[in-house]
């Protein structure tokens, strides 16, 4: 299915809705299907946000189920190849698919006193994480009282299923982001710089965009005792951004 905007998916029957983003929760098709009921929702975030309520409204047997669906990270499943076709995308992106015998080892030993523990597997959102991320945050959260990682545990799940979503559901962006970049040496706005803003995976950077400080298109100015200054970073200038 083509990706589609949060007011077209949602007023879509709940079967065609559901096979769209029933698999953001995990095996879990429910939480879309109630859900679809308070829709047409106006944006990716208002559906994100119904869905989280569907999950936070529910029983605790309901998201004790919903944690038992998600699948040990580099487990058995994977190894079978039994994962769904997201958390397989995911655990590859994580370079969980090509573990050493002792990392291997180690991640069963975890995931295996994890479950001991807590009565549900390990979650983490670990689409933009790597092997030192996942086993630094395994090793640590083992250590959670059982109230403590149950709560973090489904805010885990909440994040995988808003990274799922976005792939799915076209948004709208309606926000910006803001850079000042400032000369200490004179005291203003620096002008003539180069700016550019990238996304880091574990793997790959990609360009979002640049942009050059001055008295363009975007100036960057400051009023000060009442006239207007501008100044460009000398070479050798401080600048904090």
């Amino acid at each position: 299915m083509s990706p589609s905007d949060a007011p077209t998916l949602s007023a879509k029957p709940v079967a065609e809705f559901v096979a769209a983003v029933g698999g953001c929760y995990e095996c879990s098709a429910w939480v879309a299907e109630r859900a679809h009921a308070g829709g047409p929702y106006s944006s990716l975030s208002a559906l994100a946000a119904a869905m989280r309520a569907t999950v936070d409204c529910s029983s605790d047997g309901e998201k004790l189920a919903l944690l038992k669906a998600h699948p040990d990270l580099a487990g058995k499943a994977a190894i079978a190849g039994d994962l769904t076709a997201e958390s397989t995308e995911e655990q590859k992106r994580a370079g969980l698919g090509s573990l050493t015998a002792a990392e291997m080892a180690r991640f069963t030993e975890l995931n295996d006193g994890y479950k001991a523990r807590f009565g549900f597997p390990f979650i983490l959102a670990v689409r933009n994480a790597n092997k030192g991320v996942i086993l630094a945050s395994f090793e640590r959260r083992v250590h959670n009282s059982a109230a403590a990682e149950f709560t973090e545990a489904l805010a885990q799940v909440h994040k995988i299923a808003w990274m799922r979503m976005r792939e799915i559901v076209v948004s709208n962006p309606t926000g910006f982001l803001t850079c000042h970049v400032l000369d200490t040496a004179r005291g203003c706005p620096a002008a003539g710089m180069e700016l550019s803003l990238r996304r880091l995976d574990e793997a790959s950077e990609r360009l979002l965009g640049w942009h050059r400080t001055g008295l363009g298109a975007h100036p960057w100015r400051r009023w000060r005792w009442g006239t207007e200054r501008s100044c460009k970073a000398p070479r050798g200038s401080t600048v904090a951004v």
